[in-house]
């Protein structure tokens, strides 16, 4: 018979062999992807398969820049931030009309939120036409323009339940001391929901940063994304798989320096428990 501190002790290594499994598991095709990145074809193509490649070579790397499909992470990163810091900041002010003047009464958050719920393939081919007819498909603009209104229910919702956690006490303070409704947002309400604040961005950036339905319809060349520019190394002969690891590394990259720099904020945003009725 085993005592209780030899269970105790087997339940834990159990609990961390099936804890390190599914991490591993999780891992793999990261892993994967990154090493495919840095192979020869060779390598790649070679059976058994090779875990990891003989030499580090950055030849897939300088293809994608040589060709210009690079330049499509860098249009995935205008569209995505830009279109971040216009929701981030017309949500937050919508928020706090919510939260605090119960604007549209007490059902017009939860209409806000429900257009967010809305699929993609449902509006975009409208949508496209009426940007043909605003010849503003395939610009900077029109897709920045439709990141931020598709991420601003979203954004609106989540940084209304944040406000709500703030004590209105503090604002009056603040008004009584002679703050103007402006300043008291930036001098109260920014300082008191920055982890929101930075966690909502994050999600936000990486809601635009995926996006492929939109991207694909609305751009051609000039603002095509990278997730739309993978699809174009898939052939009906044949699969670039080089160069489609190459890009999903460099599409991955930004979101892991993110989330790796907002990691403080992100998981405080999160456990502040944002959502309300």
């Amino acid at each position: 018979m085993m005592t209780v501190k030899q269970r105790y002790a087997l339940r834990t290594g159990v609990r961390l062999a099936a804890a390190v499994a599914v991490t591993a598991l999780f891992l793999f095709p990261i892993y994967w992807l990154f090493m495919i990145s840095f192979k020869t074809p060779e390598e790649i193509y070679s059976f058994p398969p090779k875990w990891y490649p003989g030499r580090i070579h950055f030849d897939n790397y300088a293809v994608l820049f040589k060709d210009g499909d690079a330049i499509t992470v860098w249009n995935s990163f205008v569209v995505a931030g830009v279109s971040t810091v216009i929701a981030m900041f017309l949500g937050t002010i919508g928020a706090y009309s919510l939260a605090r003047f119960r604007t549209g009464g007490e059902y017009l958050a939860n209409w806000i939120i429900s257009q967010r719920m809305i699929p993609p393939i449902a509006v975009v081919f409208p949508i496209f036409l009426l940007y043909v007819w605003l010849r503003l498909v395939d610009t900077y603009i029109g897709v920045i323009l439709l990141y931020t209104a598709f991420n601003l229910p979203y954004v609106i919702w989540m940084m209304r339940g944040y406000i709500l956690d703030i004590p209105r006490a503090l604002e009056e303070s603040a008004l009584v001391d002679g703050c103007t409704r402006w300043q008291v947002i930036w001098k109260v309400v920014f300082p008191m929901c920055r982890a929101g604040l930075f966690a909502t961005a994050i999600f936000t950036f990486v809601f635009a940063w995926n996006d492929f339905i939109f991207a694909l319809v609305l751009t051609r060349t000039e603002v095509a994304t990278y997730t739309v520019q993978v699809t174009h190394y898939f052939g009906g002969q044949s699969n670039f798989w080089a160069k489609i690891s190459a890009m999903s590394v460099l599409g991955t990259v930004p979101i892991f320096i993110a989330v790796a720099f907002m990691q403080r904020y992100l998981v405080r945003g999160i456990s502040l428990g944002a959502v309300k009725g």
